[in-house]
C-alpha cells in the first residue's frame, strides 16, 4: 500500500515538473540550453589544468539554470512589487562598497558579508531595468518633465557609484540597460542622433589625432590613464607590442588562427600555453575560436542572435507596458553584453572588462543572467496565457 502511494506521489510531481516545463518558452529555454553547453566545452578546455574550477562552473550554469526554472514561474505582475525593494538594496549595496568594499587588483568592486562574498553591481543589471520599466508602466508612459528627470536620476545615481569602483565595463552595462528602457519608452530620435553624432565625432577625432592625444604626459578628462593607454592601444595595438598591446595582439592571433575548422578541441596553442589573458573569462572566445574556427564562432553568434531575436518577439506580444519594456530591455542588454566581448577580443574595442554572456565563467554574473532569462520565461508565460485566452474567446 506503502509503495503504492509513493509511486502516485512521484507520478504526481513527475506531471507537475512536466507541466512547468512546458509553460517555458521552448525556443528560448534550449538556446539557453545551447550557450550553456558550449560554455562547458570552453571553460573546460581553458582550465582542464585545474578540474575544480571546471566543476565551479558546472554547479553556478546548474545553479543560474534552477533560478531561472524558478523565475519563469513567477507571474509577472508580482515582478513589479520587487522593482523598488530591489533597486534600493541594490542602492545601499553600491554605498556599502564605496565605505566598507574589498580591493582587489586596483579595484573596490566586492562587499564581504560573512558567509559570502558579492559584488553588488552584478545586481544592479536587473534592478535597472525593473525599476525604470516599473516606472513607465505606473505613469503610462514619460509625458511630464519630472517623469525625466526622476527616471534620468535613477539611472545616473547607480552608474556613477559603480564608475567610482571602478568598473567601466559593468557601468556600461548597467547604464545600457536603463537607457534602453527609457528609448522604448519613448525617446526622442533627434536626441539619439545629437548622442550618435557626437560619438561618431569623437571617434574621427581620435582616429585623427591619435598620436598626440595618445602621447606620454597627456591627461584626459574624465577617465584614468589606464583606460586612457586601452584606448590607445586600440588605436594602434603595435604601439607597445611586448607591453599594454601584447593580450590584445595575442587574442587576435588566435581568433584568426583557427580558421574555418579550428584547430580542435584542447589543441589550441594560444589557449593551451597561455598567451592568452584571462583565458577562462573575459577573453574566453579567443580560447574558442582557435579551437572551434569559423564554424564555432558562427554557431555561437547564431545562438546569441537567437537569444535576442526571440526575447524581442515574446516582449512585442507582452500584455503590459511593464513586461514589453522589461523584456525588450533585457533582450537588448544581453546583445550589448555580448557584442562588447566580442569587439572587445577581437580589437574592435578597447578591453573594457566584460565577460561574454552566458559562456564565461563567473559566479555571480551567471546568476544575473539566469534572473534575467527567467525574467523574459515570465514574460512570455504570461504572453501564453493572453494568447491562449484570446483563441478560446474566438
Amino acid at each position: 500500500m506503502n509503495d503504492r502511494r509513493a509511486h502516485v506521489g512521484w507520478r504526481a510531481v513527475g506531471l507537475w515538473a512536466r507541466q512547468r516545463f512546458m509553460a517555458l518558452d521552448q525556443p528560448l529555454f534550449f538556446i539557453f540550453c545551447g550557450l550553456m553547453g558550449l560554455s562547458l566545452l570552453a571553460v573546460y578546455s581553458a582550465s582542464h589544468h585545474d578540474p575544480e574550477r571546471f566543476f565551479s562552473h558546472a554547479r553556478n550554469l546548474a545553479l543560474a539554470g534552477l533560478i531561472m526554472f524558478v523565475i519563469a514561474q513567477v507571474p509577472a505582475n508580482w515582478l513589479q512589487k520587487t522593482a523598488i525593494p530591489l533597486y534600493a538594496t541594490g542602492l545601499l549595496l553600491l554605498l556599502a562598497v564605496e565605505f566598507f568594499g574589498q580591493t582587489s587588483k586596483g579595484a573596490t568592486r566586492w562587499l564581504d558579508l560573512g558567509i559570502t562574498r558579492i559584488q553588488p553591481s552584478e545586481l544592479m543589471k536587473i534592478a535597472m531595468p525593473l525599476m525604470l520599466a516599473w516606472l513607465v508602466h505606473q505613469r503610462d508612459g514619460l509625458k511630464t518633465v519630472r517623469d525625466w528627470v526622476v527616471i534620468v536620476l535613477l539611472l545616473l545615481l547607480p552608474v556613477a557609484l559603480i564608475l567610482r569602483q571602478p568598473d567601466l565595463g559593468t557601468a556600461i552595462l548597467v547604464a545600457a540597460s536603463g537607457i534602453f528602457v527609457i528609448y522604448l519608452a519613448g525617446l526622442s530620435w533627434r536626441l539619439i542622433g545629437i548622442v550618435a553624432g557626437g560619438a561618431l565625432l569623437l571617434i574621427l577625432l581620435l582616429i585623427a589625432f591619435g598620436d598626440q592625444v595618445c602621447a606620454p604626459g597627456v591627461d584626459w578628462p574624465g577617465l584614468r590613464e589606464y583606460q586612457r593607454q586601452r584606448v590607445c592601444t586600440l588605436l594602434d595595438p603595435t604601439r607597445d607590442p611586448l607591453g599594454k598591446g601584447f593580450h590584445i595582439i595575442q587574442s587576435m592571433i588566435a581568433v584568426g588562427s583557427g580558421g574555418i575548422w579550428g584547430k580542435g578541441w584542447l589543441k589550441g596553442t594560444q589557449a593551451q600555453l597561455d598567451f592568452i589573458p584571462e583565458r577562462e573569462t573575459d577573453f574566453i572566445f579567443s580560447g574558442f575560436a582557435e579551437e572551434f574556427g569559423f564554424l564555432g564562432a558562427l554557431l555561437l553568434t547564431a545562438l546569441y542572435i537567437g537569444l535576442v531575436l526571440r526575447s524581442l518577439w515574446v516582449s512585442l506580444g507582452a500584455p503590459t507596458i511593464f513586461g514589453r519594456l522589461l523584456a525588450a530591455s533585457l533582450a537588448l542588454t544581453a546583445f550589448t553584453y555580448a557584442f562588447v566581448n566580442l569587439a572587445m577580443v577581437t580589437g574592435l574595442l578597447p578591453v573594457v572588462g566584460v565577460p561574454l554572456p552566458f559562456v564565461s565563467y563567473g559566479g555571480t554574473a551567471l546568476v544575473t543572467l539566469g534572473v534575467g532569462i527567467g525574467l523574459i520565461m515570465s514574460v512570455a508565460r504570461d504572453r501564453s496565457r493572453v494568447t491562449q485566452g484570446f483563441s478560446l474567446q474566438g
